[in-house]
C-alpha cells in the first residue's frame, strides 16, 4: 500500500482506508461478517482481483479478519475487527456529509447493506418513538430497534417485533428519500411502522 509520508492521524488514516474501495469494504462489513460472493453482490461494481486485494490490505492492517464458520456451514467469511468496527462513526459521517451531493451520472441502485446504513446515517435522534421492526429487505432480515433516541440495527430477524415492513431498498429509499408513494408491505403495528419511516428525513 502507497503512504501519504505525514506522520498527521488523518494522513495515518488514508494510508490504512484512503484506497479506492476500502472505506465501501467497511461499509458493507458493519452490519457483520460476509462471504466473499456477499461483498461482490454488494459492491457489483467491483472487480473480483480489486475486491481481494482490499481485503487484503484491510486485513493485514488489522482492520479485517477471516474466520471459517462452524459445521455445517463451514464458509469462510470476513469480518471487522474491533478496530475496524472503530470505523463506523466515520463510515456514518461521511454518510451525511456525502448525502448532500449529486448523484452521479447514470448511479444505479442501493444495495441492502448500504441501505440500512443509510437509515443509520440520516437517524433522527430526537423522536420518542420506541419499539422493533423487523426490516425484510431482499432476501435479508434485519431488526431495527428504536428507543431513547438511538437506533440499534443488526442482521437476522426480530423476535417478536412491533411491525414487519417488506420492500425493496431502491422503492423505500425513493419514498424515504425522493418523495415517491410507499411501495412496501406491513404487518403488525401500522401507526408505529410508519412512524418508524419517518425517522429518516432527507439531507
Amino acid at each position: 500500500m502507497r503512504s501519504y509520508g505525514d506522520r498527521c492521524g488523518i494522513a495515518r488514516a488514508l494510508d490504512i482506508v484512503g484506497e479506492r474501495w476500502a472505506l465501501l469494504v467497511v461499509r458493507e462489513l458493519l452490519l457483520g461478517p460476509k462471504r466473499f460472493t456477499d461483498l461482490r453482490a454488494g459492491l457489483p461494481n467491483i472487480g473480483p482481483d480489486v475486491l481481494a486485494q482490499r481485503l487484503r490490505d484491510l486485513e493485514d492492517a488489522g482492520v479485517v479478519r477471516r474466520r471459517t464458520l462452524p459445521p455445517p456451514a463451514g464458509s469462510r467469511v470476513y469480518e471487522l475487527t474491533p478496530r475496524g468496527r472503530d470505523l463506523e462513526p466515520v463510515v456514518l459521517a461521511l454518510g451525511r456529509w456525502g448525502s448532500q451531493a449529486p448523484f452521479p451520472d447514470g448511479a444505479g441502485g442501493i444495495g441492502v447493506d448500504a441501505f440500512v446504513i443509510a437509515l443509520k446515517t440520516l437517524f433522527d435522534p430526537t423522536s420518542d418513538l420506541e419499539g422493533t421492526v423487523e426490516l425484510r429487505l431482499a432476501d435479508q432480515q434485519f431488526r431495527a430497534h428504536v428507543a431513547n433516541g438511538r437506533l440499534e440495527v443488526t442482521r437476522g430477524p426480530a423476535e417478536r417485533p412491533d411491525a414487519t415492513i417488506t420492500g425493496e431498498p431502491g422503492r423505500l429509499a425513493a419514498a424515504l428519500w425522493h418523495d415517491r408513494p410507499l411501495d412496501a408491505r406491513i404487518d403488525g403495528d401500522q401507526d408505529l411502522a410508519i412512524r418508524f419511516l419517518a425517522l429518516f428525513p432527507p439531507p
